[in-house]
């Protein structure tokens, strides 16, 4: 599945991450990934600074890793989640 750099496409990651318990947060730092990951706290921090296709890959890096039950995604999100779970992402 290749990934579309796009604006609406963050804005569809960001849709379906909204979906699930964690917080999404932008803010500035120096995490070595870009992002972090606060399993404990449900809280997922990217880098506000990286530009727009970081931003993407680190959203997918956070979906593919955190343990959400499908079901609770609306019928739109629920595809999305599909795809970015088994399918081979090109970034």
């Amino acid at each position: 599945m290749p990934v579309k750099f796009s604006n609406h496409y963050l804005n569809k990651l960001e849709d379906l991450f909204s979906e699930t318990e964690y917080i999404l947060r932008y803010e500035k730092g120096n995490f070595k990934s870009g992002y972090c990951l606060l399993k404990d706290d449900k809280v997922a921090l990217i880098n506000k600074f990286h530009p727009l296709e970081r931003k993407i890959s680190n959203l997918i890096d956070i979906i593919r890793q955190i343990e959400v039950d499908p079901e609770i995604f609306s019928d739109k999100n629920k595809v999305l989640y599909r795809q970015l779970m088994q399918a081979e992402i090109k970034l």
